[in-house]
């Protein structure tokens, strides 16, 4: 059956299950759109700017584990994109990113709106397409999707020339893909897999070092049963929080540059590190020479790239995380292990000596640190969290009570401000069961503001919380603790009222000075099915501690009391 190329991009849609496609028209991308408006098999969310389109498409994938979908048209339409693009890869994000493209015959002419996508792409995508020839479009569709969701996950950019949407061809989508030089190992090596459960047998002071991969394998159950037969302890990255749920008694936290103060120490005393989907990033790290100094390590990862990068492992196992778990499982069955309950007790000792906390103000003020603590209060596993970047998203990791992976949305690797909004609409489009919360700073919210109106539109009832400080806060921060005070372009004194900016969306703002102010709040935006945003006025000069800082090894923390 013969279909132009803009109605085969449906149809092979269609063919991959796709239910809601982020994106934002333009020329080059038209015709597509043309067949958008005909088709009736996926919902389309016009986003506000391309930027909040891959990062909705984002939220979409995370929370939910599927591929995320956003299409941008070229030139500006796709630099807006890259950003997105950019946080999607850094965190391993499975998603298809299609743009439009001038026609095959202008390409290298600086026709308008033309930009060298594919080039631009290459750095920050698992892999790139540029389509040419219109019969390509279902292979390459059928090959994206699958390069998007396998191995190590990450956003895959299929770019394609306006004449491939125009031209002709016959539509027969794949049932199979056939990439000879790309096979992801999926199962562990057994020899391997051996020795390292012998280590475990032999080590005294084991650590669970849990990654973000630990939530992409949706291997949270495994981890969980391999602590609790083992009794070993766990700590998580950034990425990881909810892996183990934060009622275990073998979890310890956070670990990192504002990691809790036991599992930095639990990190830095391990006899032996067991790596599960992590990557040793430098935030996780601190001073790599000294990170886990006395341990031998267990690295676990399906990325063969992410082993010996950084850290060299003892026992490295290329593998699907689940499927060595499983394999692990099965076999330390029957093996003897130590008794780790004084290593444990050690690490509670820690956790009692410091544990993560915050000083109430005199005069009732209110801390960033109690609103988060009170949204998990009132919400618990009914939300879905989301943040921005600075120093509220290390107060959400620090002090929210999660529950289960996907719980919890963020950029980790690359950071981005105004990730928040628009990954919360892919969350509440995705998971309409759950409160969709953005925990966010008066900075980050503004950089995708104009996504409010998205919500209203399409009734995505994201709940705002803004920790308004009024300042860049973690660059105040720094700039507070080793600039001498110097606060360079840091002061955001001047703001807009926000109650009224989301109200002219089209949603419901609050102001909140008290905590009874917070709960009423709170519990009135839940109630109202509406976008909202709730302005929370806290102390401007609180910092994030624990901190390690930079170049600092994990033990050398500053805490708390310390001046």
């Amino acid at each position: 059956m013969k279909m132009t190329g803009a109605k085969i991009v449906i149809e092979s849609l269609k063919e991959e299950g796709t239910e809601v496609v982020f994106g934002y028209p333009g020329g080059a991308i038209m015709n597509v759109y043309d067949e958008i408006y005909k088709q009736n098999y996926f919902q389309h969310i016009l986003t506000r700017h391309e930027q909040a389109a891959i990062h909705a498409a984002d939220g979409y994938a995370r929370s939910t584990g599927k591929v995320g979908v956003a299409i941008v048209t070229s030139g500006p339409g796709f630099t807006n994109a890259v950003t997105g693009l950019a946080t999607a890869y850094m965190d391993s994000i499975p998603m298809v990113v299609i743009s439009g493209q001038v026609p095959t015959q202008i390409i290298g002419t600086d026709g308008f709106q033309e930009i060298d996508a594919v080039g631009i792409s290459r750095p920050c995508t698992k892999h790139n397409y540029l389509v040419k020839d219109v019969k390509d479009l279902p292979r390459v569709f059928k090959e994206a999707f699958h390069i998007a969701s396998t191995g190590r996950p990450g956003p895959v950019h299929i770019d394609i020339p306006k004449d491939a949407t125009i031209n002709e061809a016959d539509f027969e989508y794949p049932k199979e893909v056939d990439l000879p030089t790309y096979k992801p190992t999926t199962k562990g090596n057994k020899k391997q897999l051996k020795k390292a459960i012998d280590a475990i047998a032999e080590a005294k002071k084991p650590l669970l070092y849990i990654g973000g991969g630990a939530v992409l394998a949706n291997c949270s159950h495994e981890i969980r049963e391999l602590a609790k037969h083992t009794g070993i302890p766990a700590v998580e990255t950034l990425m990881a929080r909810g892996v183990m749920g934060h009622k275990n008694p073998l979890l310890f936290g956070m670990l990192g540059m504002h990691g809790e103060y036991a599992a930095n120490m639990a990190a830095h005393e391990t006899d032996l590190l067991i790596s599960l989907g992590a990557r040793f990033d430098d935030r996780v790290t601190g001073r790599l020479d000294q990170f886990a100094k006395r341990a031998k390590v267990i690295h676990i990862d399906i990325d063969p790239a992410s082993i010996d990068k950084l850290v060299k492992p003892d026992f490295p196992i290329v593998g699907d995380l689940k499927n060595v778990l499983i394999n692990l499982l099965e076999e330390i069955e029957e093996v003897e292990l130590n008794d780790f309950t004084s290593w444990v007790n050690a690490l509670k000792e820690y956790q009692q000596k410091e544990p993560l906390r915050y000083l109430e103000n005199s005069d009732g003020s209110l801390k960033p640190q109690w609103v988060v603590e009170r949204i998990g209060k009132l919400l618990g596993d009914k939300a879905i969290v989301s943040t921005d970047v600075g120093q509220h998203q290390m107060w959400a990791a620090q002090f929210y009570p999660f529950d289960y992976p996907r719980q919890w949305v963020t950029s980790g690797g690359l950071g981005t401000m105004g990730f928040g909004l628009p990954a919360a609409m892919g969350v509440a489009r995705a998971c309409p069961d759950k409160v969709s919360i953005n925990i966010t700073g008066d900075g980050s919210i503004l950089m995708n503001i104009q996504e409010l109106l998205t919500c209203t539109e399409y009734d995505l009832p994201v709940i705002n919380v803004v920790l308004n400080n009024n300042y860049l806060g973690m660059v105040r921060q720094w700039q507070t603790l080793f600039y001498e005070n110097r606060l360079s372009q840091t002061d955001l004194s001047i703001q807009p009222d926000f109650t009224k900016l989301v109200e002219a969306f089209g949603g419901k703002g609050y102001k909140v000075h008290t905590k009874e102010d917070f709960d009423i709040a709170l519990k009135d935006a839940v109630a109202s099915k509406k976008v909202c945003m709730i302005e929370v006025i806290v102390d401007r000069l609180e910092n994030v501690l624990p901190m390690v800082p930079n170049g600092h090894a994990l033990n050398e923390m500053t805490l708390l009391g310390d001046k």
